[in-house]
Formats: C-alpha cells, structure tokens, sequence
C-alpha cells in the first residue's frame, strides 16, 4: 500500500511541510493559488530552492500584511469562502479546530472568545490550507500515513504571552491530541511550531521510533526558516509499505528472579494472563555467582503493564521489571473455526485457529490443544495423532 512517511528530525512547521510536499510532486502553482485565495491579507507565496548544510531543499516563503488577533468564528469564515473543495475546508477547519481546544485548555477561555496571533496570522491559515492541497494533489489520499518522533527542540522563545519555554504549551497540548512521538532537542530552538504540530498530528496516523519497512520512490525535503548547525530541514518519504499484517501496539516486560520454585512460575503465567497478558515466557538462566534463576518475558498492552508489573513483584518478591522499548508486533489475523476428524470410524469435532493476513492469504493453521486433549482422552489415543489429523483436515479445507 502507498505510504507517506514523515522523518521531523529537525521539527516541522507549515511551510516545511508544503516544502517537502511540493518536493514530492505537488503542483506549486495549483498550491499557490489556493493559499493566496484567502481573500483578505493580502498574501503571497513564491517557493526556491535552498541549502541548509548541504541539503537542497524547497523553502516556501508566505508573506502578508496581517498580524493575527483573530477570532475562531472568523478564521471558519474566511476558510469556508475561500471557494475550496469541501473536503480541503472540512479538514482546514478540523486542524484550526485542534488548534482552539489547545488554546482553550491553556488560557481557561472558551473557544469561541479565544483571540488568535501567531497561530490565527493569515500566513499559518495559509500553510493549512497549502499542507492540504498539496497532500491532495499527490494523489496519496487514503495511504498510511506514518512518522518517526518529531523533534521538539529547546529553551525558551518570545511570544505575546511573554517567555515561555520550548515547546509551547499550545504544541504540547495539540501533541496530546495525536499520535505523535516526540523527542527533546538537539538545539535551543523551537523546531515544532504550533501549525506545524497541528498539520502532523491531522495527517499521521502511526508513530514509529525508526522507519518502517518502505520501497522508496520519493524523497522531499522543506526548508525552514532558521540556519543551524544541523540540516532545518523536514523530510518526507512516499513509497509502498506491506500492509499485509495487522500493527499491534505492545510493550515488553522483563525481569530476572532466583529462588522461585517451578510451581510459583507456573502460577504466575497463568495469572498474567488472566490480567490481560499477551504471551508469557520463562526462560532458564544462569544469574551472577553461577546460581540458577529465570527471565520472565511478558507481551502486554500498555494499559495493562503497571497492573502486570505489579503482579511479578507480588508472586516472586522481584524489586522491580524492565519495560522494553518496543512500539508494536506485526500478527496475522486470527479466527477460530471447527474440522471434523474420523477416529475408529467415529467423527469428532475439533476447533482450529486459522491465521491469516489482511488480504485474506492462508498464512497457518493449529489444532486447538484442549480439544485435541478431550478427544484423545476419549479414544484412547496419543493427543500429537488427533492434533496432527485435525491440522490436516484443515490443510485441505482452508489451503
């Protein structure tokens, strides 16, 4: 499937974001002409290429004779007469609108008293509406929409509320409301500007601490305004992805105990996952001093690892649990169905898991271990026969 994958390595703002797009394939005359229809401002947009420590890269410059101050019922206005197609303005006021619940929970007023400056000029009504088309005019509607963790930068920074430290509250609380991960740094500088975090967080629907897997067919990159020691650059990657397995977010947790007896482990595994546990492992391990212990491996969700945790410290007295940095697992999908096996002349059912990918491909099948177990019990038979007829059965039936 296509894929945009965004790499803010150096933050993000509007214009940067246009920049990479256009980089990518976007038509700048059909972008410019929708930024400049704003209608009153007077704004105007030219783009040229830029080095930023030798990294060619498209910088859009928007210029206008408005300084904010304005309310939200009067940027919806000036997005819905701007003659744009309907999807571009629905979208246009769901980012100002991420933009208001932000701003309300910082100053304590309601949205529609809020005064906006730097995030209301018309030059950040522009960049929304540019991100948009541009976006559009690629053609890449409905891909997936990846990022790696935006840098947020550091320090403080001038505004019309006085000094306020990086990232800005209002950044912090858009972030809140989205996917994004992020990361401190590298300079004392604001990378992530409001509208820019507005626009990620509209587009990016997965987080991922490194790239994932992509057949590259394009690469953009868009300036910024300032010069730093490092590239102030976004980059922005189109290319296919395999989809073909569900994404499943996870954390792992670990710790290494000794002096816990067999019996106390077993317990503990199956009361991990009655606490919600994805999989539990125990492994033999050779501790400090040549004593004997285990690795405990717990997959959990995120929402489930404190209550986890706890509950290793609890059966085993360990002082405390590692949790990985792991974002996610890739699974196949999986379905319970039911074969019916022949047994001296008798048919039996069994259930089967079925697991396949997201486009239906038979990737294995597995004899449910407590039906094999009853039906060999009941025959008299070795449980490894009635798993391996029942597999073979479903072979036939689902290959």
């Amino acid at each position: 499937m296509r894929a945009i994958v965004f790499d803010p390595f150096c933050g993000a703002s509007g214009d940067m974001i246009i920049g990479a797009f256009l980089e990518l394939g976007a038509d700048f005359e059909k972008v410019r002409d929708a930024m400049e229809c704003i209608g009153i401002g007077d704004v105007k947009v030219k783009c040229q290429k830029v080095r930023k420590c030798d990294i060619f890269a498209t910088k859009v410059n928007v210029k206008t004779n408005d300084k904010g101050g304005i309310k939200e019922n009067a940027i919806v206005e000036i997005i819905e007469k701007t003659g744009l197609d309907d999807f571009i303005i629905k979208d246009a006021i769901s980012i100002f609108k991420r933009i208001a619940r932000a701003e309300s929970k910082i100053h304590g007023a309601p949205e529609d008293q809020l005064v906006f400056h730097e995030v209301g000029a018309f030059d950040a009504i522009a960049d929304i509406i540019g991100s948009l088309v541009a976006f559009s005019d690629i053609g890449i509607k409905g891909s997936n929409v990846y990022s790696t963790p935006v840098s947020l930068g550091g320090g403080f920074i001038d505004c019309v509320h006085g000094k306020l430290p990086v990232p800005a509250p209002a950044t912090l609380e858009i972030l809140s409301d989205s996917k994004m991960f992020t990361r401190g740094g590298p300079v004392d500088k604001e990378l992530l500007t409001p509208t820019g975090a507005a626009i990620l967080s509209h587009f990016v629907e997965n987080s991922c601490e490194f790239f994932p897997g992509i057949k590259i067919e394009r690469v953009g990159y868009g300036a910024g305004l300032q010069d730093l020691d490092l590239p102030n650059v976004l980059r922005v990657v189109l290319g296919e992805v395999d989809d073909s397995l569900v994404k499943e977010q996870i954390e792992v947790i670990e710790t290494n105990v000794d002096d816990v007896t067999g019996e106390v482990l077993g317990n503990l595994i199956d009361r991990l996952i009655e606490l919600g546990a994805k999989d539990v492992c125990v492994i033999p391990a050779t501790m400090k001093k040549g004593r004997s212990g285990h690795i405990i491996k717990v997959i959990s969700e995120s929402k489930d690892t404190s209550n986890i945790a706890r509950k290793i410290m609890e059966e085993t007295g360990s002082l405390g649990v590692r949790v990985m940095p792991t974002k996610h697992r890739l699974i196949a999908l999986r379905k319970l169905d039911s074969v019916t096996i022949d047994i001296g002349g008798v048919n039996r059912e069994v259930t089967v898991k079925i697991a396949t990918d997201t486009k239906g491909k038979l990737l294995g099948v597995s004899a449910e271990f407590e039906d094999a177990k009853r039906v060999a019990k009941e025959f008299g038979v070795p449980v490894r026969d009635v798993i391996k007829k029942a597999e073979e059965v479903a072979g036939r039936m689902f290959f």
